[in-house]
C-alpha cells in the first residue's frame, strides 16, 4: 500500500487486506443541531462540556508517556503570499458553461450518494455493479465520512444533516478488521470529520474527530513514540505491548501533520501536534544523510529511527503524501515554522534534478513526467539511474509544486508544476478513451531542451521493454505496439486500470486556482466527461480494468473506492465553481481532499 493506500495496489505484500465480515447497520436519529458558523466555532472545545467524554482509547494506561510535550506554536500567523490568482477573465458565456459543468458533476455525485444510501448505508463502500457493500477500512462507513464535506461544499445540506446524524453512531471501539491501517484511518476518518467540522461548525463532528484522534494516538504508545502503521487493534484495546515496525512506508509515517496539527489547533491539546512533530524532526535531521540527499527512501525503519538507509526515491506510490504535506503544513502553521519550508525546498531541488524527465513524444510538447530513482554503489562509485515509469498517482505533484511555488515565491516551481500537470493532461488525451492508465513507461529525452521525435528509437525501446522479442526486430516491435495498443510515445503500459483516481484533476484544480489558465477548465471537462461516460453503471461509477481498449467499451471492476466521492468528484466540482468556494488562501487539503481551515494572520 502507499500514500493513498489501497489506490495503487502495486506491491502485493502491502496490499493484502483481511477479510471483512458484514457488520450490523447502525442507525440513530438524534435531534439535528443547526451548525454554527465556522468562524464562531473554531476554538470552542474547552467551553463545550458535552465534548468532554471518556473513550475506551483515552482510558487505557499509557506505557510510554511523553516526558516533554512539544507545544503548539504561539506566534501570530504570518501574512503569507496569496495562492489564488487575482484575475480570472471568464466571459459571461464561459461562466454559464462552467455552471452547467458544475451541475453535471453534482448530479453524478448525487446519483452515487443515493445508491450508497439505499444499498450500503453505514458500510465502507458500495459495489457499483452488484449493489452490495464492502468494508475495507474498518467497517466505519468510509464513504459516509469521506463524503461529509463534499455534501456541504455541494450545498446538499439536508443530506449533510442526515449524514451527520448517522455518523455519531459509528463505533470506533470495534472493527471488522484484525489489523487497522493507521494512515488510511487518519486521512479518511480523522480528516473527514475535521474538514466537515471546519466547514459547518457542528460540534458533533468535533466529538467524532476527537474520538478517532484518541484511537490513533494509542498507536503511538511505543518505546520511541513512533507509530505502528499496521496496527493490531484488538491487542491495543487490551493494552498489549506495542513496538514500531522496522519497515514502514515513508508516506504512511510522514503524513500525520495536517490532521494531527489541525486537531491540536482546534482543541488546544498539543499531544497530537507533539506526536507528528517527533516524526518530522527525524525526517529533518536525516534529510542530508540519505543516498539521494534532500529526498527520503520509500521505506524507513521506525523502530530504530533510521530514515536514510533505502536506495529508492520517488514522489509516487508509497512516498507521495510525505512530500505533499510539507508546504501544506507550513501554511497550516501560519508560516511560523520554517522547518517545513526547508524540507520542501530541499526535497524539491532534488526531485527536479533527478526524478522529473521530459519524455520523447510525437508533437514535441514540452511536458514532464515524474519517475523513480535508484541509487547503487559499485567499486566505491555511486550510480543514479531513473526508472522512467509514470504513475497516475504521482499526478498530484503538479498541484504540490504550484502551491509551494506560490507560498515560497518560487516562480520556477510554478513553471514546473505546469509542465507536470500538462504531462498528465497529455497522457489522458493520448489514450484511446481519453483516460490515463495506472502505470506506464516512456523514453526520457537525452536533451531536455531539444527532443525531436524518433520513431525507430521508440520502437527499439518497445522491444527493450518487452520480453517477447530481441532488440533490432522493428517488425516485431510494431506487432507489440499493435497487440498492447501503445500510443506513440508509450513503451509499455504495465497497469492498464483506472480506479477512479483524483490526482490528475487535483493538480488541474490547484493549477487553475493558482494561474487562472482557462484552458484548464476544458481539460477538466474532457476528463470528467469521458470518465463519466465509461465508468457509469446502473447504480454509480466503477473502476475500469483496461483503458487501452479501442472499442469504447472498457471492462469494469465492481469497485468504487470512497475517494471517488470524497476526492475526485469534489475536485471536479470545485474546478468549475467560483474560485471563492474553498479558497486556497483559506484552506489546505489533506491527501484525501479534506479541506482544513488555515489560521488567519492578524
Amino acid at each position: 500500500m502507499n500514500a493513498r493506500l489501497r489506490r495503487v495496489l502495486l506491491i502485493s505484500s502491502t496490499s493484502a487486506l483481511l477479510s471483512e465480515p458484514e457488520t450490523n447497520k447502525l442507525h440513530t436519529d438524534p435531534e439535528v443541531v443547526e451548525p454554527t458558523s465556522p468562524d464562531e466555532s473554531q476554538n470552542n472545545y474547552q467551553n463545550e462540556d458535552e465534548i468532554q467524554k471518556e473513550y475506551l482509547w483515552s482510558t487505557l494506561p499509557v506505557r510510554y508517556p511523553v516526558s516533554s510535550m512539544r507545544p503548539l506554536p504561539t506566534q501570530v500567523p504570518l501574512e503569507l503570499p496569496k495562492v489564488q490568482a487575482s484575475h480570472w477573465g471568464l466571459s459571461q458565456t464561459k461562466s454559464n458553461v462552467q455552471r452547467q459543468r458544475q451541475k453535471a458533476v453534482k448530479q453524478a455525485f448525487a446519483r452515487c450518494w443515493e445508491s450508497y444510501k439505499s444499498r450500503a448505508w453505514m458500510m465502507d463502500e458500495i459495489t457499483p455493479i452488484g449493489g452490495s457493500s464492502t468494508n475495507w477500512f474498518g467497517g466505519w462507513g468510509a464513504t459516509l465520512v469521506d463524503s461529509l464535506d463534499t455534501l456541504w461544499i455541494m450545498d446538499m445540506r439536508d443530506e449533510f444533516r442526515e449524514a451527520v446524524a448517522a455518523v455519531v453512531s459509528i463505533d470506533f471501539e470495534h472493527t471488522t478488521l484484525g489489523s487497522v491501517n493507521v494512515f488510511e484511518t487518519n486521512i479518511r476518518y480523522l480528516g473527514g470529520f475535521l474538514a466537515a467540522y471546519d466547514l459547518s461548525g457542528d460540534s458533533r463532528l468535533l466529538k467524532k474527530a476527537i474520538e478517532v484522534g484518541e484511537m490513533l494516538y494509542v498507536a503511538f504508545d511505543t518505546p520511541n513514540r513512533m507509530p505502528i502503521t499496521r496496527w493490531d487493534f484488538k491487542s491495543a484495546a487490551e493494552n498489549g505491548e506495542q513496538i514500531a515496525e522496522e519497515g514502514t512506508l515513508s508516506a504512511e509515517i510522514g503524513s500525520f501533520t495536517i490532521e494531527f496539527t489541525r486537531l491540536s489547533q482546534i482543541t488546544g491539546n498539543p499531544k497530537w501536534y507533539d506526536a507528528c512533530q517527533r516524526i518530522m524532526e527525524i525526517f529533518d535531521r536525516q534529510q542530508t544523510d540519505t543516498k539521494l540527499p534532500g529526498m527520503w527512501p520509500m521505506v524507513v525503519n521506525a523502530r530504530k529511527e533510521l530514515f536514510a538507509e533505502g536506495d529508492t526515491f520517488t514522489l509516487g506510490a508509497m512516498a507521495d503524501s510525505l512530500y505533499e504535506y510539507l508546504p501544506k503544513t507550513y501554511a497550516l502553521l501560519g508560516g511560523v515554522f520554517p522547518m517545513y519550508q526547508k524540507l520542501y525546498e530541499y526535497s524539491m531541488d532534488t526531485a527536479i534534478k533527478y526524478n522529473f524527465y521530459r519524455p520523447m513524444i510525437p508533437n514535441g510538447e514540452d511536458i514532464l513526467i515524474s519517475g523513480a530513482v535508484q541509487v547503487s554503489e559499485e567499486n566505491g562509485n555511486q550510480h543514479i539511474t531513473i526508472d522512467e515509469s509514470g504513475q497516475h498517482l504521482v499526478c498530484f505533484a503538479g498541484g504540490m509544486l504550484a502551491l509551494g511555488g506560490k507560498l515560497f515565491g518560487n516562480q520556477s516551481h510554478i513553471k514546473i508544476a505546469e509542465k507536470l500537470t500538462d504531462g498528465c493532461i497529455w497522457t489522458y488525451n493520448t489514450m484511446p478513451l481519453g483516460i490515463m492508465p495506472e502505470v506506464f513507461n516512456m523514453i526520457p529525452c537525452p536533451d531536455s531542451s531539444n527532443c525531436p521525435w524518433d520513431e525507430e528509437t521508440w520502437k527499439q525501446e518497445v522491444l527493450k521493454r518487452s520480453e517477447q522479442a530481441q532488440s533490432g526486430d522493428l517488425n516485431k516491435a510494431q506487432d507489440i505496439i499493435d497487440s498492447q495498443r501503445l500510443p506513440p510515445g508509450f513503451t509499455k503500459i504495465s497497469d492498464t486500470r483506472y480506479i477512479l483516481r483524483p490526482e490528475a484533476i487535483e493538480s488541474v484544480f490547484i493549477l487553475y486556482r493558482v494561474t487562472g489558465r482557462d484552458d484548464l477548465l476544458d481539460s477538466a471537462w474532457a476528463m470528467f466527461d469521458t470518465i463519466q461516460k465509461h465508468s457509469k453503471t446502473e447504480l454509480a461509477n466503477a473502476a475500469l480494468s483496461d483503458i487501452t481498449v479501442t472499442d469504447g467499451n472498457p471492462p469494469k471492476i465492481d469497485s468504487m473506492e470512497s475517494f471517488w466521492m470524497g476526492e475526485t468528484l469534489k475536485y471536479f466540482y470545485l474546478v468549475f465553481s467560483d474560485p471563492s468556494l474553498i479558497s486556497l488562501d483559506d484552506f489546505v487539503f489533506n491527501t484525501e481532499a479534506h479541506p482544513m481551515r488555515r489560521p488567519k494572520a492578524s
